[in-house]
């Protein structure tokens, strides 16, 4: 659990989303995107507020009318986390936003029109420091390329892709990120593997259309887990049919799983069985639930007898294992103190809140010596 990720990332040209890196061997970022309207600014500040509280790095948002680009300049003024403007068609909005203080700009050189329109907009880019998004979706592909190939395949979406990096190449254009999606697992992997070898940016992984909460963050875990296993992706987005806040905590838990990014709380917990001696799955739904505030890295176990508890309490910062007629918590792989099922949740919450307090306290004067 402690250990570092095996996994051998591709080496990309790191590009800056804000204050965000992405590439280069930054942390793999999470995003999302809001699903408000974005002409009612109050909500789409409160949901990004609630993007930025799960933890998201980057919140996209769609800027489909000059209105909204108006409405998209209040909302930065308004958040912290870095925002991207996702653009079709008019330039003229891509120009815009760019000017109200747009982090990046998600747009396809190739739907924006004439070279004279995607050379204004790469210029804007480049007078403002925003890095670029070329987006390709096998559900849009261009309709020579439909005729081409017939229907949608990893094929047909890199040379889509190619196509709209060669208009930044011809203007000198370096600063952008790349994603080419499709709702079939097998079409997306294909096509970023192939892609990989071709750019030297950043890639933006994403399984698009993938479902609803639970079939999508199945279909997202296998194709994304597949090219982070490759070593391929610096942004992730999962794509639900849900609450947006639940795209956030499932990449995040993505990352965890594969050792790429620590944030939060990494829980071990068994699926329980009639030699359990508290209610494991009540007592990790409620810890999930009072413990999502949490952002430092931790490792707690919860394990509801005495055959894997141990074992797996020795290698978390904390670990409760079922007893009876008490269970026993380890801190730090040391047995510590018991804890009776009638306030089984609240004393392990308090513990575990303790140890993230003593954890940070650690940090804090590591940092303080360093200064």
């Amino acid at each position: 659990m402690h250990a570092p990720s095996p996994i051998i990332r591709r080496q990309s040209r790191q590009i800056h989303v804000g204050s965000v890196p992405v590439g280069g061997g930054a942390p793999i970022s999470v995003q999302s995107m809001t699903n408000t309207d974005t002409l009612d600014v109050t909500a789409t500040v409160a949901q990004i507020r609630q993007l930025e509280a799960a933890g998201a790095d980057i919140v996209r948002v769609s800027v489909p009318t000059m209105d909204a680009a108006e409405a998209f300049g209040r909302i930065k003024r308004e958040v912290e986390v870095p925002l991207v403007a996702d653009i079709h068609f008019d330039y003229r909005i891509a120009l815009r936003v760019a000017e109200l203080g747009v982090d990046c700009l998600r747009i396809n050189p190739g739907n924006i029109g004439k070279e004279e329109r995607v050379r204004a907009v790469v210029s804007a880019a480049r007078d403002h420091g925003i890095p670029i998004r070329i987006g390709v979706n096998a559900g849009s592909l261009e309709k020579d390329l439909q005729k081409k190939y017939g229907e949608p395949t990893p094929a047909a979406l890199v040379e889509s892709a190619m196509r709209h990096i060669d208009h930044l190449e011809r203007l000198d254009f370096p600063d952008f990120k790349v994603s080419v999606k499709a709702s079939d697992v097998f079409m997306a992997v294909a096509a970023y593997r192939d892609l990989a070898t071709r750019i030297e940016q950043p890639l933006h992984l994403g399984i698009t259309e993938a479902g609803g909460l639970r079939s999508g963050t199945v279909k997202s875990s296998i194709g994304l887990g597949m090219l982070l296993m490759d070593g391929i992706g610096d942004t992730i987005r999962v794509s639900l049919a849900a609450d947006p806040v639940e795209e956030v905590k499932v990449g995040f838990d993505m990352l965890k799983s594969l050792r790429l990014r620590s944030k939060g709380i990494n829980f071990i917990a068994c699926p329980s069985c009639s030699r359990q001696n508290f209610d494991v799955i009540g007592t990790m739904n409620a810890l999930e639930e009072r413990l999502e505030d949490i952002m430092t890295p931790l490792d707690v176990s919860v394990i509801g007898c005495v055959v894997n508890g141990p074992g797996e309490a020795k290698e978390s910062d904390i670990g409760l294992t079922g007893g009876s007629p008490a269970n026993l918590v380890y801190l730090d792989g040391k047995p510590a103190t018991k804890l009776r099922n009638d306030h089984l949740v609240d004393d392990l919450e308090r513990l575990i809140r303790d140890k993230v307090r003593e954890k940070e306290q650690a940090e804090q004067d590591v940092i303080a010596r360093d200064a």
